[in-house]
């Protein structure tokens, strides 16, 4: 586990309006990454997300295209279309969760973007920090998870001066040509952060692929 303390401030933007449980939705035909519309990929449980101490989780619908807003951290460059799906999670509290999976044209494109990804969640703390110098912010990296063709995890811990302190989860892998994101934030450290369960849901994501 490597660490670097910095400063931020933190956005902390994470999960758009939900989708009724269990429907389906359809978002904005934007430039597919393989054009026409790609069958949903398999997402997560409610259940199947890290356990809060004092609600259930509740899922949203698996919607085509990406989240709006971005979940925390995202590297905008993530193809937004046919291929592109999400699903939104949230507790009764202050926890809110997101999962994007992406369907793209080969197992190469999608190890690209992963890599794209990787640095993203990397340099977070870094590009936040050249905007918001009055922020503070300290970064993790978690290690991998070894599960189809693998997964990387972060964590990033942001405040701004006379706000609250916000910790969030990053997971990113691939099972072949499909890429997937699972994020998990919530009001805190990451000293609070349930590392090893979140590890397990990324660990899941890609199974369920």
């Amino acid at each position: 586990m490597r660490t670097r303390s910095i400063r931020l401030a933190t956005a902390t933007a994470t999960v758009a309006t939900l989708a009724g449980a269990g429907l389906l939705t359809t978002g904005p035909a934007m430039a597919a990454t393989a054009g026409a519309a790609t069958a949903a990929p398999a997402f997560l449980a409610a259940d199947e997300l890290p356990p809060h101490p004092s609600s259930p989780w509740y899922a949203g619908g698996v919607t085509q295209g990406l989240p709006d807003p971005l979940p925390f951290c995202m590297d905008a460059s993530v193809p937004d279309g046919g291929g592109t799906w999400h699903r939104s999670y949230h507790t009764e509290l202050d926890t809110e969760a997101s999962q994007v999976s992406v369907v793209t044209d080969s197992p190469q494109e999608a190890a690209d973007l992963v890599a794209t990804l990787e640095e993203g969640y990397a340099n977070c703390t870094d590009e936040w920090l050249a905007d918001n110098p009055e922020g503070t912010a300290s970064w993790e990296d978690y290690g991998t998870v070894d599960t189809k063709d693998g997964a990387h995890v972060y964590g990033t811990n942001t405040s701004l001066p006379e706000s609250s302190y916000n910790a969030h989860l990053f997971g990113v892998g691939r099972d072949g040509a499909t890429v997937t994101v699972v994020s998990w934030g919530q009001m805190g450290t990451l000293d609070d952060a349930p590392v090893a369960d979140f590890k397990g849901t990324v660990g899941t994501a890609l199974d369920k692929l």
